[in-house]
């Protein structure tokens, strides 16, 4: 079976989801993964850095 509509929900983001992670500072990259800092802020970042600790 085919998968039509995988990453559909993309198109709706800005540059479809991509930008800098703030973390790693890794350019063109898809940033969808919501990181909560120490002063409870949300960042979003990529998959590498999803599981890090920040100190912003």
């Amino acid at each position: 079976m085919s998968k039509n509509h995988r990453g559909k929900g993309l198109y709706s983001l800005p540059s479809r989801g991509r930008g800098t992670c703030p973390v790693c500072k890794a350019t063109r990259i898809k940033v969808l993964y919501a990181l909560l800092t120490q002063n409870d802020d949300k960042l979003t970042v990529c998959k590498r850095c999803r599981n890090k600790t920040v100190n912003i």
